[in-house]
């Protein structure tokens, strides 16, 4: 029900990048964390609603423009996490991965 409400808030009051709101305005008018603000525009934006986002906050798409900007935002975002991911698993190399190996027989791997 609140993702429905909250569509309906940004449909109505935040048309279009210019209007866009804030997510601490958003958090503050439905009374939830971050965390669920952005869960909900989530599944808002799985089930085909358009909302989209800037650097000055969250607002129901007014163009097929501010759609796709978002999406590019978006695959932005996935790049960076993805690049995170393959540093990460590069960084595994510096663990020596045989120091942490217990032994199977007797304690001296014989």
């Amino acid at each position: 029900m609140q993702k429905e409400l909250l569509a309906e808030h940004l449909r109505r009051y935040h048309p279009g990048a210019l209007c866009a709101a804030t997510s601490r305005e958003l958090e503050r008018t439905f009374s939830i964390k971050g965390t669920e603000l952005r869960q909900l525009v989530n599944q808002l934006r799985r089930a085909g609603i358009p909302i989209a986002s800037n650097s000055s906050g969250y607002f129901y798409a007014a163009t097929e423009q501010e759609v796709r900007a978002t999406i590019g935002h978006l695959t932005r975002r996935i790049s960076g996490i993805a690049a995170a991911i393959h540093g990460l698993n590069r960084s595994l190399e510096q663990f020596d991965t045989d120091q942490t190996r217990l032994p199977l027989k007797g304690g001296d791997g014989n």
